[in-house]
């Protein structure tokens, strides 16, 4: 191995890619036409990547359009026993030559990445974002686009800080620095459906800090991380640093979480597979050679809480935006929103006028701002709550409540008025376009209040509208420890990478920040070297020199 030893590189400083708009009359907009014609318009195949190499295994799952959904746009192949210890084994194979490479090198790999996904291949990665996991073209933008390429180059200079990092202090005739070692094993990446950015953050940032990974995309979402590994190929990955397997969570579970070369879980799913993964690696916390870091974002039970002193046209806009952009399909999406009785009247208002406006179909009629949910368990697990809240006596559906899987997994936006604050609708994870709303007596604010942090096991997004400084104040202390993103007279969903962190705790997760050093740094470990130029020829001190 040929080592760059002879300059220190500074990594260009990120900036966030700027969002196309997609506007009639803009070459974006037909470029990404063209695109949608041509994915919608083939068949793929695709294979595992295990080691460099695709495997097929001919057991085969499907990836259909969610608003078409007997319309297949690929097979894939899932990967079984075999070939699950196969991509460990290549995994740990890798990892040799990946930590001899200088961080540096590494870095050029996925700023490369990010330059591809950026032009050559972006309207692509949008298309196929829409087409398979049914998003408007906004939607796939700001996902697929952007913020994967945000994740990518904020990662690298994150990184290049990390290193950074070193002792502030030397004694003379000694030097002190410290190593940022990557894991002693491998990343076992488990991602979901809903963010192909999320996707590929989870296997390449520590990947990017030397790291190997297993990377396990959710079935419902295979497409898209399909591509982003050829852009990774393409890049210069080397073989085996992330191998690609979809297969069943169960099965591979059973494998990974059991093996003693397990350095580490990056997970992005529901609360109940993470603990239940966690409770795994406890089951097995003597078979490791480390202790395995364990990183997760989970569910979301997010809230909009209104002060009387809010602006009703920006509130109804953040609700419409927060609850319904995506189907409702992300664990930051506005769930629950707490109204004073003095403003709900226009508040209903402005939500019935808004919502007659939006226009539900597949994200290839671009009027369209609402499509499909994922698939069949979503739409019936989210539909299954619109028919408790049709028949319950505590809760009234004053807006939507309507669905058809006939051609496509269509809900419609739907609004659910709660009398009392705990209704189920108010306190369970849905993931869906539903939104739950309790108008609490204006005099009661600080009490509301309470009953907002009290009322869910979640602690991931929530957003408070006031004018009045001092409610707002009074919000952000009550609601402390609600959110790890916490968002003033403003939606709460659409973190950005590097203004805001992304994660919450609670039941929401570790709350280990995507898209700042924070995250990466679960990915090290660091080695302290002390370095002596002249070191002591006897044992004596100076204290001994007399009785």
């Amino acid at each position: 191995m040929h080592l760059m030893n002879n300059a220190v590189i500074k990594v260009p400083f990120p900036q966030n890619e700027p969002q196309l708009s997609y506007a009639p009359g803009t070459p974006e907009r037909a470029r990404l036409k063209a695109a949608l014609e041509e994915i919608a318009g083939k068949q793929l195949e695709i294979p595992l990547v295990i080691g460099g190499k695709e495997v097929r295994t001919g057991n085969l799952g499907k990836v259909v359009m969610p608003h078409d959904h007997q319309h297949v746009l690929a097979e894939y192949h899932i990967a079984g026993e075999a070939e699950i210890k196969q991509a460990i084994a290549a995994a740990l194979e890798a990892r040799k030559r990946w930590q001899q490479l200088r961080w540096e090198e590494r870095a050029a790999i996925f700023l490369k990445a990010a330059d591809l996904l950026a032009g050559k291949y972006r309207h692509l990665m949008n298309a196929a974002s829409m087409q398979s996991t049914s998003k408007n073209a906004f939607q796939a933008e700001i996902d697929a686009a952007c913020e994967l390429i945000d994740f990518l180059r904020f990662n690298v200079y994150y990184a290049s800080k990390i290193y950074e990092e070193q002792p502030l202090h030397h004694s003379r005739g000694v030097w002190n620095f410290v190593q940022h070692r990557p894991l002693e094993g491998f990343v076992f990446a488990v991602t979901p459906f809903n963010f192909t950015a999320i996707a590929g953050n989870l296997p390449t940032a520590p990947a990017i800090m030397g790291n190997v990974a297993l990377w396990k995309p959710a079935s419902s979402c295979v497409y898209t991380p399909w591509l982003f590994m050829q852009i990774l190929r393409e890049a210069g990955l080397p073989d085996g640093v992330i191998n690609f397997i979809p297969g069943r969570g169960a099965q591979m579970g059973e494998i990974v979480l059991k093996d003693p070369n397990l350095a580490g879980i990056h997970f992005t799913g529901s609360t109940a597979v993470f603990q239940e993964m966690w409770k795994t690696v406890g089951e097995n916390i003597a078979r490791y050679k480390g202790y395995p870091r364990i990183v997760g974002e989970t569910g979301g039970k997010d809230f909009v809480f209104a002060h009387e002193s809010a602006d009703v046209p920006r509130l109804v806009t953040a609700l419409v935006r927060g609850a319904f952009e995506y189907q409702g399909q992300k664990c930051s999406a506005a769930s629950r929103a707490y109204i004073p009785a003095s403003l709900w009247g226009g508040v209903r208002k402005g939500l019935e006028e808004q919502l007659s406006r939006v226009k539900m179909g597949p994200p290839s009629d671009f009027t369209n701002l609402v499509n499909a949910v994922i698939d069949k368990g979503a739409f019936r697990d989210i539909t299954g709550y619109i028919d408790y809240a049709k028949k319950s006596e505590d809760a009234e559906i004053i807006i939507g409540g309507g669905y058809d899987d006939s051609k496509g997994y269509f809900i419609e936006p739907t609004v659910i008025l709660a009398k009392t604050p705990r209704f189920k609708t108010m306190v369970e994870e849905i993931f869906g376009p539903v939104l739950t709303i309790y108008v609490y007596d204006k005099e009661s604010y600080e009490e509301a209040l309470e009953l907002c942090d009290q009322s869910s096991a979640y602690g991931l997004t929530g957003a408070i509208f006031a004018r009045e400084r001092e409610a707002v104040s009074l919000a952000l202390a009550k609601l402390e420890n609600a959110a790890g993103n916490f968002y003033i007279n403003d939606k709460p969903t659409g973190a950005v990478v590097g203004q805001q962190p992304f994660g919450g705790s609670r039941a929401s997760g570790t709350n280990d920040k995507a898209g700042s050093p924070l995250n990466l740094m679960r990915w090290v470990t660091p080695r302290t070297v002390k370095e002596t130029f002249d070191a002591p020829v006897a044992f004596e001190y100076p204290f001994m020199n007399e009785k």
